[in-house]
């Protein structure tokens, strides 16, 4: 089994990757000021609810958004398991040719998805992730990873909303009834569970303007996806597992 780890802003996501089976999937929060003693025991906590010993462990990948979390859990797997984990980043083969003006720039998350979705589904395309931040990434026709957009997370911005407007509310992210709201709650809801709906199916539009050609494929990911891609008026496959995925084709591409 592998351990593959996606550190996100908010959460750090675990898989065990077993063959082209995902054994085990667990999330534990981004927490900056824990030490690697810390995440050891966490992880090691985690492995064992699952029944994974760590030493069993025949490997470990890790991609992150969060440099100063990255050292502390690489040392945390080293010290669990004896492997030291392969980082994404520059070295690293994904074969995933970066069109944009800085290659060094592309997240690792942006790579790890365009990988999974290379491999299971095809270009041209685009990958949608629901996270902290909201981020578009577009495949062209070729394969090569040509660039994107980046908008506040659904949550980010309704906690923006709700700290400069006295009057509104903290509202939980369910769909709304109805999209003309009639209560300030589902009001709120509408705006932000089909607003980014709306936002999305129409950055899809003005993408395939730019490319000159349709985009066949639409991938969503990340924790809110499964409330906003419903609302969607575009064909979108929902990929709760998208990361993971990349995960492991990225540790298969590099493994001696």
């Amino acid at each position: 089994m592998v351990l593959a780890i996606d550190i996100g802003n908010s959460n750090i996501v675990l898989g065990g990757l077993e063959g082209d089976e995902i054994v085990f999937q667990a999330r534990m929060a981004t927490d900056l000021t824990r030490t690697a003693d810390q995440y050891c025991a966490e992880l090691k906590s985690m492995l064992s609810l699952y029944e994974v010993s760590p030493r069993s462990l025949e490997g470990a990948i890790l991609s992150s958004v969060v440099p100063p979390v990255s050292n502390a859990i690489v040392s945390a797997v080293e010290r669990l398991t004896g492997h030291r984990p392969m980082t994404v980043g520059p070295g690293l083969k994904t074969g995933v040719k970066i069109c944009i003006d800085n290659p060094a720039q592309a997240g690792a998350d942006l790579i790890v998805g365009a990988a999974a979705v290379l491999s299971e589904y095809g270009a041209p395309a685009c990958i949608i992730d629901l996270g902290t931040a909201t981020t578009m990434t577009v495949l062209n026709g070729e394969g090569c990873f040509v660039g994107g957009t980046i908008h506040p997370g659904v949550k980010l911005s309704l906690n923006a909303l709700t700290s400069r407007a006295a009057q509104l509310p903290g509202i939980s992210l369910e769909p709304p009834r109805k999209v003309i709201g009639t209560n300030t709650v589902e009001c709120m809801r509408g705006g932000m569970i089909v607003g980014t709906a709306c936002m999305i199916d129409g950055m899809i539009d003005r993408f395939e303007a730019e490319l000159g050609c349709r985009i066949p494929v639409v991938v969503a990911t990340g924790g809110l996806a499964k409330y906003i891609v419903p609302l969607c008026r575009r064909e979108i496959v929902l990929d709760d597992d998208l990361l993971l995925k990349g995960l492991r084709v990225l540790y298969r591409k590099n493994v001696r």
